[in-house]
């Protein structure tokens, strides 16, 4: 009798654990983000980032987001696009300006697998700010406003993280608001 009731335990206990992960499993752009997928995998699903995807695969970017990383990825929304220039995505997915829609790309993202929490820290140690090279070869600098993450771009502009921590197989994505540009 004891077994059965250990057994109906352990049963118990292992489907509240898996609705546990189950919640925990971030929604963006109204898909479940699975941390068992790649960054592309998962990206192509979001409704919310839909220009994002269509800029990766212009660039030539999607081989290198599938692989194994680990990457940190500042991903734009629609509405970040949205912010730039009339016009801006257009010009940038025109098969002439790959390599500038590729240095706008590479400059989202960060070799490593930085968390909302990793990257608050490096932020207190250095003192209100933390420098992060992008893959292509500039910089950003982190820094927090109240609890929220805000990335400076070379050019002053700046985008705050607003879904932190979206664990991806290969990296995690931290969602942003604005399109950050580098020099």
């Amino acid at each position: 009798m004891k077994r059965k009731s250990a057994v109906l335990l352990f049963t118990i206990v292992a489907i509240a654990c898996t609705a546990f992960a189950a919640d925990k499993t971030p929604i963006v752009g109204g898909q479940p983000m699975y941390p068992t997928k790649d960054i592309i995998d998962n990206a192509v699903n979001s409704a919310d980032h839909t220009t994002l995807v269509a800029a990766v695969k212009a660039a030539g970017l999607v081989d290198t987001l599938k692989g194994p990383g680990p990457f940190t990825v500042f991903a734009p929304t629609n509405e970040a696009f949205a912010k730039l220039p009339a016009g801006t995505v257009e010009t940038l997915l025109k098969p002439e300006n790959k390599d500038m829609l590729t240095k706008i790309l590479t400059y989202h993202v960060v070799a490593g697998r930085l968390s909302s929490a990793e990257l608050k820290k490096e932020i207190r140690a250095g003192h209100g700010q933390a420098t992060l090279k992008t893959v292509s070869g500039g910089t950003l600098i982190a820094m927090l406003q109240g609890s929220n993450i805000v990335l400076k771009d070379e050019k002053g502009g700046t985008s705050t993280v607003t879904i932190p921590n979206v664990f991806q197989s290969n990296g995690v994505i931290q969602v942003v608001d604005t399109v950050l540009l580098p020099n």
